[in-house]
C-alpha cells in the first residue's frame, strides 16, 4: 500500500500510541482546580482542536476559558501539573500492533514522528518503551508546531518525496495538504466526532489502524484521496 514512498510521517496521539483519553482526562485534570466548568471547556477546546499544542491550549485556556485567571507562573504550573498526569498514562497506554511488521515490510523509508505533544516527552517515553528505532527521520512535538516542524525538516531535506502523513485529526490533513504531503486517516483511536461526514466530503483515504496499511494490494479502503489513490 506505501510502495513507492520515501518518508512516512506518523503523528503520535491516535496513531501510534492509544493515548488521546489520556491526553482528554490529563487536560481536565489540570484545569480542575479552576473549577468543574472551566475544567470541562478546556476538554471540548483540545478535542475540537486535536493535534495542536498543549502550549497553545493551555494559553487560550488562561486567556478565555478561566478569565482573570492569568498570573505569574500559572502557564508553566498548568503545563507542569499536564505532563505529570500524562507521562504515566503514555507509558501503559497501547501501541499500534504491527509496528516492526510494518517496518519490516519498508524497510528502506525513513520514519518520522511529528506530534502536538511534548518533544522531551515523547522521546523520552519512545526510548522507555523500545521504539525509538523505528523512528530514523526522528521524533518531533511541541513547543514547536507541526507547520513549524513540517517546514524546517522539508526544508534541510529531511522529508524526501513523495511522503506521505498518517494521523488522525482534521489538522494533520490540513498540515498534509499544506506542505504536499498524502495523507491517511487512521480511525479507531482519533477523536474526531464527525469524521464520517468529515472524510467523505473530503474524499479522504481512511483506515481503523497502522496495521491495516499491511492488507493485500487488492484491499480497498473506505475513501481515496486524489493524491492516495495512486498508490493504493
Amino acid at each position: 500500500m506505501l510502495e513507492g514512498f520515501l518518508t512516512l510521517v506518523f503523528d503520535c496521539d491516535g496513531v501510534v500510541l492509544d493515548s488521546n483519553k489520556v491526553k482528554t482526562e490529563a487536560f481536565r485534570r489540570a484545569a480542575l482546580p479552576y473549577g468543574e466548568d472551566a475544567a470541562q471547556a478546556i476538554v471540548e477546546h483540545h478535542v475540537a482542536n486535536g493535534g495542536i499544542s498543549r502550549y497553545r491550549k493551555f494559553e487560550y485556556f488562561l486567556d478565555n476559558l478561566a478569565p482573570g485567571a492569568r498570573r505569574d507562573g500559572e502557564l508553566d504550573q498548568l503545563l507542569a501539573s499536564y505532563a505529570s498526569y500524562v507521562r504515566e498514562g503514555l507509558m501503559t497506554c497501547d501501541i499500534a500492533s504491527d509496528l516492526y511488521a510494518l517496518r519490516t515490510a519498508w524497510p528502506q523509508s525513513t520514519w518520522m514522528i511529528v506530534s502536538g505533544g511534548d518533544q522531551s516527552e515523547l522521546r523520552e517515553v519512545f526510548a522507555a518503551r523500545g521504539l525509538t528505532s523505528l523512528f530514523n527521520g526522528g521524533i518531533f512535538g511541541s513547543p514547536d508546531s507541526k507547520d513549524d516542524i513540517l517546514a524546517r525538516e522539508i526544508g534541510r531535506g529531511a522529508i524526501a518525496q513523495p511522503a506521505m502523513f498518517l494521523g488522525d485529526s482534521k489538522y494533520d490533513h490540513e498540515v498534509a495538504l499544506r506542505f504536499g504531503l498524502d495523507f491517511i486517516f487512521i480511525s479507531n483511536w482519533s477523536e474526531v466526532s464527525d469524521a464520517p461526514t468529515w472524510l467523505e466530503e473530503h474524499k479522504i483515504t481512511s483506515l481503523p489502524s497502522l496495521k491495516d496499511l499491511l492488507c493485500p494490494a487488492d484491499c480497498t479502503p473506505k475513501a481515496g484521496s486524489s493524491a492516495s489513490e495512486r498508490t493504493l
